[in-house]
């Protein structure tokens, strides 16, 4: 036995050694639990046949339903160690998982509670609640500003007294509102959100959400919306009248993952350096290369590439990240049995945080799933081919079986429970608190 042999070496090494009484010690007072962590034996007590079973039957079904097997890639890891794994290095198009990458990103570019802000300015005149002149808003690419934000901005606006414009609405640099990265475009809404005369369906459906007794503002603007340039406004403004801050970045990442939203997510991607710069992220924190491949920040598109592996490794990264600012994976992403988005029609098990992908051929499905005698389970699955419902629904009876396999968590884990919620207070959308009123005019402001 190699055991034995082995043991008889290192006697012959050592040689003979006079006997010595064993003093006597308290073992009661004696940690002898080891110190050192194997990440071979870690990865030995991780393995779970019944887990490579329930993943080798999914994937029987898919074949038998016409699915290739091999363009099929999924990784299932306990904690950081791999449970049951099928083509997991394979890089298949990965539809908006894609948006896991970007945002690891946005976290390495900016504070999580980065805020971005958008100014308020004019030229010309103010008296008696006129301002004689033009109205500028000066952009900052923020990915969130929507009707909600208008509203309360026109509000604000009102406050200071401001009651109408004779000239135009003035958009610098790159104002984005509702989505539209047209600025010109996103003037016009801006105008028509801070005057309720105009509202359509549309803004009084977000004006209903917003908490009750929110004035509908009326701020009328005579003139058209137009563009210039930044150097031209900035040397010719009068002043500063307020200064916007968007909603932090943890809760614009989360309502970006909750809505799989692609003009917010190339947005960040763009703010946080572009495609490349993400891949390059990637890499530096584990990613194998060659298993991404990018490019743009929403998943738009097949050429968008990522492995199953990859994804894990994007996910656990971002945990990582989040846990030093007393925040974790489920505070960005959707959690099942609380937020609805692109989850809504799942059947998935409660708590799990997750990420959803869909392309016309592609369906993808990863996060973070409690589980009683595994604790934390770490999943990607990336589907090609076509079958969306299909796909889903054997994404979900997968999730199902694991979970049923190895127990529901009795109590979410501290590490995954989500602790921040998209617009709940105190970061709800449309809060005038977010103005900041830089220089309230005087009965005659030049």
């Amino acid at each position: 036995m190699n055991w034995l042999f082995s043991l008889a070496f290192i006697s012959a090494l050592i040689g003979p050694r006079p006997w010595q009484p064993i003093a006597s010690a308290n073992l009661a007072d004696v940690d002898i639990r080891p110190t050192w962590e194997s990440p071979w034996l870690q990865q030995q007590l991780a393995a779970d046949p019944a887990a490579e079973t329930i993943l080798d039957n999914y994937l029987a079904d898919l074949s038998n339903l016409g699915f290739s097997t091999d363009q099929q890639s999924v990784a299932v890891d306990a904690g950081r160690y791999p449970v049951a794994r099928h083509q997991e290095s394979r890089r298949l198009p990965a539809a908006s998982l894609t948006k896991v990458a970007t945002t690891l990103a946005a976290l390495e570019t900016y504070n999580i509670d980065h805020q971005f802000e958008t100014f308020v300015g004019w030229q010309g005149t103010i008296t008696n609640g006129t301002l004689q002149g033009d109205l500028i808003i000066k952009g900052a690419y923020d990915p969130l500003f929507i009707w909600e934000e208008g509203i309360a901005l026109g509000n604000t606006l009102q406050q200071l007294g401001i009651q109408q414009v004779t000239g135009n609405l003035v958009v610098i640099d790159r104002f984005v509102m509702n989505f539209n990265t047209n600025p010109l475009e996103s003037g016009e809404l801006l105008k028509q959100a801070m005057n309720s005369a105009t509202w359509g369906w549309a803004v009084e459906q977000q004006y209903v959400t917003l908490p009750a007794g929110t004035p509908r503002p009326t701020l009328q603007i005579q003139g058209s919306v137009k563009l210039a340039s930044s150097a031209t406004v900035l040397n010719q403004a009068s002043g500063w009248l307020v200064r916007h801050k968007s909603l932090p970045l943890a809760l614009i990442l989360k309502a970006m993952n909750i809505y799989s939203n692609n003009v917010m997510a190339d947005m960040v991607a763009d703010l946080s350096g572009g495609p490349a710069n993400i891949v390059k992220i990637a890499e530096q924190v584990g990613v194998t290369p060659g298993e991404i491949s990018l490019v743009n920040g929403s998943g738009l598109g097949e050429d968008n590439q990522l492995s199953a592996r990859a994804v894990i490794v994007l996910m656990q990264a971002i945990q990582t990240r989040l846990q030093t600012k007393n925040l974790n994976f489920a505070d960005l992403f959707p959690v099942a049995g609380t937020d609805i988005g692109t989850l809504i029609d799942r059947n998935l098990p409660t708590n799990a945080s997750v990420k959803t992908g869909s392309l016309a051929v592609v369906s993808a499905l990863a996060g973070a799933l409690p589980t009683e005698e595994k604790g934390t389970v770490w999943f990607a699955i990336i589907n090609y081919g076509s079958g969306l419902e299909t796909l889903r629904g054997h994404q979900d009876r997968l999730l199902a079986s694991l979970e049923n396999q190895w127990g529901k968590a009795s109590q979410v884990p501290q590490q995954i429970k989500a602790t921040v919620q998209f617009n709940k207070n105190p970061y709800r959308l449309g809060d005038p608190k977010r103005n900041e009123v830089i220089e309230a005019p005087t009965a005659q402001s030049q």
